[in-house]
């Protein structure tokens, strides 16, 4: 499964009676793969392979793709913990950087939001607030209005559930110190977690070509080694897959990383694999021969979208 990764803070100034409160929404994005079952209603448990995010939130899928022959997706909510919990569901355009990172699409200078076949502006959605008792669940609908001139191809938004925090949530930098002084301004700092999903809208056909480009091992900082390689993508699709790495002789993989897009606005994206510290050194010797394979589990699920042997030196 994919690691999430926590992008898009941004922070609001709110005065109230000499106390400033900053909000921070900060969402974990996960991606990102199809869904493989349409989601539970309410009550129901948790599936398998929903993404976690910061705080209580879980979605499901972790991947939404919409396409001609289906215009409405759903996607499902849930609160895990006991608590009553509180939501805003949103959805925005986002882009995607070399090295993975997800930024919002306002912050990146008019160039490079160029490159981004954005989605938000054909997406609806319902409801636009939840509310969840502990455990609960809640179906969310999002339907694609498509216009008939729409150019083949594909489009992008992310689905964003960031919870609403209770009025009485709020801590004060006076409250960490240990002192208040009356009639003073303080500052309190409210955190707004949650979770980040995208959402693809297909047009049409599609087309895609991937790679795989300068794969070689290296150090990890915190010991043990990786594999850093270059997944190269062209056509009109983006790249979703799983990325192997197994040695000669051996059925077992060195490496697995699960859930590695490449979206439509790069054209090659730096990734490190790190290798299971586990694995028969005996591999990694010089001369030792290794394969680094690229999966599809999008489109044609078990097709290898690139493939490429190295030479450990």
């Amino acid at each position: 499964m994919r690691v999430a990764s926590v992008v898009g803070n941004g922070a609001r100034l709110l005065r109230a009676g000499g106390l400033a409160t900053v909000l921070f929404a900060a969402a974990a994005v996960a991606q990102d793969e199809p869904p493989k079952a349409p989601p539970p209603q309410a009550s129901a448990p948790v599936p398998e392979g929903a993404v976690g995010g910061m705080g209580d939130i879980n979605l499901y899928p972790k991947r939404v793709v919409i396409d001609d022959r289906a215009r409405i997706a759903s996607v499902g909510l849930y609160n895990r913990s006991i608590e009553r919990g509180e939501y805003d569901i949103t959805i925005a355009d986002k882009m995607m950087t070399g090295d993975g990172r997800l930024l919002d699409i306002e912050t990146v200078d008019p160039t490079d939001r160029a490159k981004v076949h954005g989605a938000a502006a054909m997406l609806r959605w319902s409801p636009r607030r939840v509310v969840l008792g502990g455990s609960e669940a809640q179906t969310i609908r999002i339907m694609a209005r498509v216009a008939p001139d729409t150019p083949p191809g594909e489009y992008r938004a992310h689905f964003s559930a960031v919870a609403v925090p209770p009025e009485d949530a709020s801590y004060s930098i006076e409250q960490a110190a240990g002192a208040q002084k009356p009639n003073s301004i303080g500052v309190r700092i409210v955190p707004r977690f949650g979770i980040s999903i995208p959402v693809i809208v297909r047009v049409g056909q599609t087309t895609l070509t991937a790679g795989i480009e300068n794969a070689h091992l290296i150090a990890l900082p915190g010991g043990g080694r990786g594999l850093q390689l270059t997944i190269t993508r062209s056509g009109t699709r983006s790249a979703f897959g799983d990325i192997t790495v197994t040695a000669q002789g051996v059925k077992a993989p060195l490496a697995l990383l699960k859930g590695l897009g490449v979206y439509t606005e790069i054209d090659a994206r730096q990734v490190t694999v790190p290798l299971d510290p586990a694995a028969d050194q005996r591999l990694l010797v010089s001369g030792a021969k290794l394969t680094v394979t690229y999966t599809d589990d999008d489109v044609e699920p078990g097709k290898v979208l690139a493939s490429r042997d190295i030479t450990v030196p």
